[in-house]
């Protein structure tokens, strides 16, 4: 065989060879997670991470976003801030995680975002947004404004009861101390009148002295700001000094809050979430995104409380919105993407992003609710 025949038969053999090799798969995109699994946020942060790995197994099952497998990192931040910063690193060094979508733990989201804000990694989160320009530069928020949990609380009140005297018993954490200042600075909107603010720790197992304090200074009703265990503390403490108070708590998983109902009665209520009262919800949009989340979250988790995994579903579908919209992956692009959403239907509301407004429900979506039966009733 000549020198030339031989050449072109490789040449040939060669070009099969790349013709036959499947294509090389993209690399997954990968999704960073800083949660609270174990702390006074676990109740919470468990169902977020639910409720994302649900809506990535969906786009997974359609073929990911543009053709790209989704990858879930998870890392334990013990409801801790320090801890939290630790497990950010570890994703961004050794991860390589392209966008965080983190639970609901602000003071640790805090602590790492300008970290992250450095590295130029948004991030979609379950709390609020941090304090500095540059850091909120590259944070958005499923969550509504604290001061919509507090307003359906007050309303409530003015509405509905005689009470025009409250107290306020809230935790330290910043979202919290957001609630703490609305109620605060609108009471008076409301025509009620806080009479005492009294604070308490996520571990503390008697809250007795705080509520007899407010009761003394003539509060009928407490506005219990703060997540975790102590909600029904609070509840048997009331129930234990013989008082006739109300106790209105924030958003929270409804496992929290059935024992709570059964301490209180009717002198128990909550601000619940469209994914809680599902059943009373009229047909239209807002029910439509909610079906298409519970459909594969009730087929997995049953009946168990879809609210903050819906917003973790939320998050997911905000993060694939920015990427299709600006049909690419990095980072900067993800970011100008989500900032530029508009008309978002969520399974909580409706998300506007913009420049200015990070963190996207601006209208609220959120209603009064109680237990009765063991079943959720919804009275504003």
């Amino acid at each position: 065989m000549s020198k030339m025949l031989t050449t072109g038969f490789a040449a040939l053999v060669a070009a099969g060879l790349m013709t036959a090799a499947p294509a090389v798969a993209q690399e997954p995109y990968k999704i960073g997670m800083s949660a609270g699994l174990t702390g006074y946020a676990a109740t919470v942060d468990r169902a977020w991470r639910d409720g994302v790995e649900v809506a990535i197994a969906a786009l997974n099952a359609k073929g990911g976003i543009m053709g790209r497998k989704l990858e879930l990192v998870v890392e334990d931040n013990k409801s801790e801030p320090q801890e939290a910063v630790t497990v950010y690193r570890k994703m961004m060094s050794s991860d390589k995680v392209n966008i965080f979508i983190s639970g609901c733990v602000s003071a640790g989201n805090f602590a790492a975002a300008g970290l992250v804000a450095r590295a130029e990694i948004p991030m979609v989160l379950c709390s609020i947004l941090p304090q500095q320009p540059d850091q909120v530069k590259w944070a958005f928020s499923t969550l509504p404004p604290a001061g919509f949990e507090v307003d359906t609380r007050l309303k409530y009140l003015m509405d509905k009861t005689q009470i025009r005297k409250i107290g306020v018993l809230h935790d330290p954490t910043p979202y919290a101390n957001l609630q703490k200042n609305h109620a605060q600075k609108v009471a008076a909107d409301y025509g009620l009148e806080v009479v005492g603010v009294e604070s308490y720790k996520q571990d503390d197992a008697d809250l007795s002295v705080q509520i007899s304090k407010m009761h003394a200074a003539g509060a009928r009703a407490i506005l219990k700001i703060g997540l975790g265990g102590t909600t029904l503390t609070a509840a048997k403490n009331i129930k234990q000094l013989g008082l006739d108070m109300l106790m209105l708590t924030s958003l929270e998983d409804i496992a929290v809050f059935k024992p709570v109902a059964e301490v209180l009665g009717d002198k128990f209520f909550f601000v619940a979430s469209p994914s809680q009262v599902y059943d009373v919800l009229p047909d239209g949009p807002l029910k439509a995104a909610l079906t298409a989340f519970l459909t594969p979250w009730r087929a997995k988790h049953g009946d168990r409380d879809p609210n903050w995994a819906s917003r973790g579903w939320d998050a997911v579908m905000l993060t694939a919105a920015a990427i299709e919209k600006e049909k690419s992956f990095e980072g900067p692009k993800v970011r100008d993407g989500l900032e530029s959403i508009s008309g978002f239907q969520g399974t909580t509301g409706v998300y506007n992003m913009s420049p200015t407004v990070h963190q996207g429900i601006t209208t609220n979506p959120l209603l009064l609710a109680t237990i009765v039966d063991g079943k959720v009733k919804v009275v504003q």
